[in-house]
């Protein structure tokens, strides 16, 4: 597991435990990269919003209007931009299909396409714009949408919009460039006994947990970072750096919208508004088998919280309750900072320990 803490005055602190690699017995270090999971949407999202604030791309546009030979039974001609962002869309999330599992962990070191994973999208489960549900089919659309509109690759307008600007050296989009060096073997467990032995899971590629689950993903769950690059980048989306005033607005504010469906999460336009020890917070879960994330970005107080683990059993979210918990003295010492957003009817008591996707067994 790593952990990282960011103060509003921009100071920080990493903390690092256990092992990158259980045989070879290497222990986590602050550069150690591990699989960011569904932290992968907030990159997503962010590309998305920023598109449609050059004015090419409308969230009220429709999904085939931009990506061509989709299926209307399994994608709605009505399913709009905006559903995709927020899980209104009602599309089937094809990691949910009881068949896909077997596939994925039977052939690990196999590269998939968008269009192999559209295979396992089932009948929708409800009508466009009619109710809530997580479904990480629609970031992988949304990765197809992006691509169609820029005519480049995610993985480059990604590293060319956010992670170069940001300096984030240690952040890659898995499987459309080289692996970085210091990342983490992931593991599974065969049961939840503390005795049980780990399962490591890669294919000996350097993607994390490995390849098969993470180019299935695509714009849904490609990313592969630090926690201190992950604690930038939730620093700079959310404290303004990244996309526009009116667009960060409508990504936390989006949240309003989708409250009436009761999400199992609060989610806006590609994050999640929740409370962390009595505070709003900003940010996104994930998790793979074989890994979790779990970003934070609390405005009243600037601080941004990043931990990620290469086993998927623990819950990160305790971890990260006890790292605000522990940093909130210091901030007495600080200036407090002015939100970048300040998000109207924020719900009283929201849930912080937040399910995401779960790829795989």
């Amino acid at each position: 597991m790593a952990a990282t803490v960011i103060w509003s005055d921009g100071t920080s602190w990493t903390g690092v435990a256990g092992l990158a690699d259980v045989e070879k017995r290497r222990r986590v270090a602050p550069d150690t990269v591990f699989a960011a999971a569904s932290v992968s949407k907030t990159f997503t999202a962010a590309l998305i919003l920023e598109l449609v604030d050059e004015g090419r791309l409308s969230l009220d546009d429709r999904v085939h209007d931009h990506v061509a030979g989709l299926s209307a039974v399994k994608v709605p001609m009505a399913v709009t931009i905006r559903m995709l962002l927020d899980h209104t869309s009602g599309i089937y999330d094809f990691y949910r299909n009881p068949k896909v599992d077997k596939v994925l962990l039977g052939d690990r070191d196999r590269h998939w396409s968008a269009a192999q994973a559209m295979r396992y999208v089932g009948k929708p489960y409800f009508k466009p714009g009619k109710e809530w549900r997580y479904s990480n089919t629609n970031y992988l659309l949304l990765g197809l949408v992006a691509e169609a509109i820029t005519r480049r690759p995610l993985a480059a307008e990604l590293h060319t919009r956010f992670i170069e600007p940001l300096g984030l050296d240690h952040t890659t989009f898995q499987g459309f460039e080289p692996a970085a060096a210091a990342t983490t073997r992931s593991y599974r467990f065969s049961s939840r006994a503390k005795a049980a032995k780990p399962i490591p899971l890669d294919d000996g590629s350097g993607i994390v947990p490995f390849t098969s689950v993470v180019t299935a993903s695509g714009g849904a769950g490609s990313i592969a970072s630090t926690s201190g690059d992950l604690a930038r980048w939730t620093r700079a989306l959310y404290g303004g750096e990244v996309i526009g005033d009116e667009m960060l607005a409508l990504m936390v504010n989006a949240v309003d919208e989708t409250s009436s469906y009761k999400p199992s999460v609060p989610y806006g336009l590609g994050v999640q508004r929740v409370k962390v020890a009595g505070h709003l917070a900003y940010g996104h879960s994930g998790r793979f088998v074989g890994a979790r994330s779990l970003v934070r970005y609390l405005p009243d107080l600037g601080l941004t919280v990043a931990v990620v683990s290469n086993t998927n059993r623990t819950d990160l979210a305790t971890v990260l309750g006890n790292l605000v918990k522990a940093a909130m003295p210091k901030m007495e010492t600080l200036p407090s900072p002015e939100p970048a957003v300040s998000p109207s009817r924020v719900p009283a008591a929201v849930p912080t320990a937040v399910p995401t996707a779960v790829p795989t067994a």
